[in-house]
């Protein structure tokens, strides 16, 4: 019996088929027997990664090191990432919501038509359970994601951690806060670090592992099922489903409107770099450094 025969059949269908072969059997029953073989309906689960880096393992530990190390002397860990865009207006949003009837949205899914469109990037306490979205309307730069961390830090990251001199960042390997990006690194010195006196240590999650990023699984994930099927019409609706977004575990989530516009293509040159002070850890220098004020 192939596969193409049984996978999508219904268990009426399936019970059907049996009968027709003298064994009968009702499709409840036949549900039952499913279950009693640890059958069940499933959807494709993501899970083997397309790129294994060699030195993945050992990032993890590091990682883990670090976080325990920060934990214990009382100083903040978050973890940051930029969500997909979204468009604002009236367009699907996958998933399905209590309804009498339907809502009616545009056929096609064009930009021409969009009031706007939503950049989130997202950072996450990994110790307090607190999500902070901030939600752009230009583009994803690593200067835009440089800001998003100091509007966290001047709106919860002070109120929470008072005392706060160190700051320990998680973040994926690629995108804004890529570890290849030399904004991402200018901008952290130049608008965080001597502003407001602190060291950052960055630790980047190996090629191809973004979904052991806290953000992602801890953050982005329940705040796409508070509003899965929701049109999002206008940035207040998004905001607004952002700040609801909470789980049995205590998520709290809050959402900042930035509006600034941002410029791509910055380039940082040698003597901008060198003026960085910046160093790199001794295990796995391109994923782990520090940059200090």
């Amino acid at each position: 019996m192939g596969s193409l025969k049984w996978l999508r059949k219904s268990t009426y269908t399936i019970s059907k088929k049996l009968n027709a072969h003298g064994i009968t059997v009702s499709p409840k029953t036949t549900g039952k027997y499913l279950k009693d073989m640890h059958y069940s309906l499933k959807s494709n689960r993501k899970t083997i990664a397309e790129t294994q880096h060699p030195d993945r393992n050992q990032q993890f530990e590091i990682i883990a090191e670090m976080r325990k190390k920060f934990a214990n002397k009382g100083q903040p860990i978050i973890s940051v990432d930029s969500k997909k865009k979204e468009l604002i207006g009236n367009f699907k949003n996958p998933g399905r919501t209590w309804k009498r009837k339907a809502e009616e949205v545009f056929a096609h899914d064009f930009r021409s038509a969009a009031i706007g469109i939503a950049n989130p990037y997202g950072i996450y306490d990994t110790i307090t359970n607190n999500g902070t979205i901030v939600v752009g309307t230009s583009y994803d730069t690593p200067e835009f994601a440089v800001e998003s961390i100091e509007l966290w830090l001047n709106s919860y990251g002070y109120n929470q951690y008072p005392d706060m001199k160190n700051l320990l960042i998680l973040c994926d390997a690629g995108g804004s806060n890529s570890y290849r990006a030399r904004l991402w690194k200018y901008a952290l010195y130049n608008k965080i670090c001597r502003p407001y006196g602190l060291t950052i240590t960055v630790c980047h999650y190996p090629s191809g592992a973004s979904k052991w990023n806290p953000t992602d699984h801890r953050l982005f994930s329940f705040i796409s099922m508070n509003w899965a099927g929701v049109p999002l019409r206008s940035f207040d609706i998004m905001l607004n489903y952002i700040r609801t977004t909470t789980t049995q575990y205590g998520l709290k989530v809050d959402a900042i409107l930035n509006k600034k516009i941002y410029d791509k293509g910055i380039k940082i040159n040698d003597v901008q770099m060198n003026e960085i002070k910046l160093k790199h850890h001794a295990s796995l220098p391109e994923w782990n450094y520090t940059i200090t004020h």
